[in-house]
């Protein structure tokens, strides 16, 4: 569907769900979507965006002025790669003694040690050294967090996963996306707390956010760093 608002045209896509409320979703840098009730009329839906315009077109201008294209990383002398919301410069050392490539962090930078110059050997070994430091630090702030809940994760693991940044099972597996450590820590105990709750509440119900809150009070902010610069989390 879409609405005129002034000399712009909104478009926007539908979702119609078992729910009573709207909500309105803008994912970077231009895709809205609009979840509805499974009752409500094009009427009603356009007229429920056409009260949020102004605020829908201020948030597509702030896009704009950051830049969503994926990062192409580059394995060599100079390049950065961020950890714990910081960028560090790579630098490679050659070093023959090594079977494989070795991923470090040394005088504030990524060190790679190793024997050859294949940049896909050495993004293995930076990926891995990610998927190690999310896995420890992650488990470092569940056991932080873990005053707030009466339940326990059964297991906590940091793998690959493409399209989310963690996901729970009912059966309280936690599961973390081992670029997660490239976040600040303030936007990965976001991540964290997020995924405990829902071993309380399987759902994104008003109940699970109201858990949310009450250990992160300002986790909107958080989730907004998540949705605006999750871009840049990759090798």
């Amino acid at each position: 569907m879409n609405i005129k608002y002034g000399t712009q045209t909104i478009e926007f896509t539908v979702e119609y769900r078992n729910r009573k409320t709207y909500e309105i979703g803008i994912k970077p840098p231009d895709t809205i979507k609009v979840k509805v009730p499974k009752h409500a009329t094009e009427d009603q839906i356009k007229k429920i965006v056409m009260s949020k315009a102004k605020w829908i077109i201020k948030k597509l201008l702030y896009f704009k002025e950051i830049d969503y294209r994926k990062p192409v990383k580059e394995y060599i002398n100079g390049e950065s790669f961020l950890y714990c919301g910081t960028d560090y410069l790579l630098q490679i050392i050659d070093d023959s003694s090594v079977k494989k490539p070795i991923t470090k962090i040394e005088q504030e930078k990524f060190i790679v040690y190793t024997n050859t110059r294949d940049q896909e050997k050495i993004k293995t070994s930076m990926k891995e050294w990610y998927k190690n430091k999310t896995f420890e630090k992650v488990v470092e702030r569940i056991e932080y967090f873990q005053r707030y809940f009466n339940v326990k994760p059964n297991t906590i693991k940091a793998k690959e996963q493409k399209k989310r940044w963690a996901s729970c099972s009912s059966k309280r597996n936690l599961m973390f996306n081992w670029r997660c450590i490239m976040a600040p820590v303030w936007v990965l105990d976001y991540i964290v707390v997020h995924e405990m709750c829902h071993m309380v509440h399987m759902n994104h119900s008003k109940d699970f956010w109201c858990l949310v809150e009450k250990i992160i009070p300002d986790y909107k902010k958080r989730k907004e760093w998540l949705k605006n610069y999750g871009i840049r989390m990759d090798l």
